[in-house]
């Protein structure tokens, strides 16, 4: 049993330098440090938005002990991402473990580097779920939650499995109460954007939409029992321009059911802005399908 303990305690201190490595301390905010992880070897990092409070004389302390200015590339807020680039050479990126090999129950680590040297937390996986919208609109691809302990400049950092591959990135914003970490295919879409356009593209409709329950009939012919009343068009909107009208019932946009808010605000995603996609309303008890090409959000 001695020995067990002894390997399993050799493991996880092992993961954790090895993790260290592709760490870096961010320094963006007024009283306290932050973490960050390097994306990619050419100086990419990426962090917690909330922990990026200036947009200029931001610093990064790398794991070699030099301190560098880092610019920001972008940020998130809906889905608490921020991505900074550093010049630095010989940077470690980080390797990222797919979400199908963790198991709740597993052993994870959670490992910052608010100072000079890394530290960690020790837990376990509790709840693995479906995507999920954090409470400021943004689509995370799966609900990871774990008991780690998240200690002052954490947020950033890395979940990290056994084996010394990340999980994800820990945030302590997005869920009061709870270890939450953003999957790597969170970070991938999330990254990338913001490394090409400086922003996340959102969709919209230009509409004011409540949830409304469908006739029984219709209910019944649609598959499903809600929809969306639209309460108000916004003037040269994409909603107005295909001519939907106050009064339409939503209920299916780019041949995906529209049964509450959450759906359509799923639906109007970064790859379908600028793009015709079929929508279907109910308008005086009549189903009637047309096309409406998604605008951009800009605000």
């Amino acid at each position: 049993m001695a020995n067990v303990l002894e390997s399993l305690s050799a493991d996880l201190a092992n993961a954790v330098e090895a993790a260290g490595k592709s760490l870096v301390r961010i320094e963006a905010r007024r009283r306290q440090t932050a973490t960050g992880i390097v994306w990619s070897a050419d100086g990419l990092i990426v962090t917690a938005h909330h922990v990026v409070e200036r947009d200029e004389n931001i610093r990064a302390g790398l794991p070699d002990g030099t301190v560098v200015a880092a610019q920001l590339v972008g940020r998130d807020p809906t889905t608490d991402i921020a991505v900074l680039r550093v010049q630095a050479e010989g940077l470690a990126a980080a390797t990222w473990a797919e979400l199908d090999t963790v198991q709740v129950g597993q052993l994870v680590l959670a490992v910052g580097r608010p100072d000079a040297a890394p530290q960690a937390s020790l837990g376990v996986v509790n709840v693995l779920d479906d995507a999920w919208r954090t409470m400021a609109g943004g689509t995370v691809d799966a609900y990871v939650q774990t008991d780690v302990t998240m200690y002052p400049g954490f947020s950033g950092g890395a979940l990290v499995g056994a084996n010394g591959a990340f999980i994800g990135m820990n945030s302590s914003l997005l869920a009061r109460g709870a270890s939450v970490t953003l999957p790597a295919a969170t970070l991938r879409r999330v990254a990338d954007s913001l490394r090409v356009n400086g922003r996340v593209k959102r969709g919209f409709l230009g509409v004011n939409a409540q949830g409304v329950r469908l006739p029984a009939s219709l209910a019944e012919a649609l598959g499903q029992e809600t929809g969306l009343l639209l309460a108000a068009i916004e003037q040269g909107g994409p909603a107005e321009v295909a001519g939907m009208m106050v009064g339409d019932i939503l209920v299916a946009l780019d041949e995906q059911p529209v049964r509450h808010m959450d759906d359509l605000m799923a639906l109007l995603s970064s790859d379908r802005v600028g793009k015709i996609v079929p929508v279907r309303v109910v308008r005086g008890g009549q189903v009637t399908d047309s096309s409406v090409t998604v605008g951009e959000r800009t605000a």
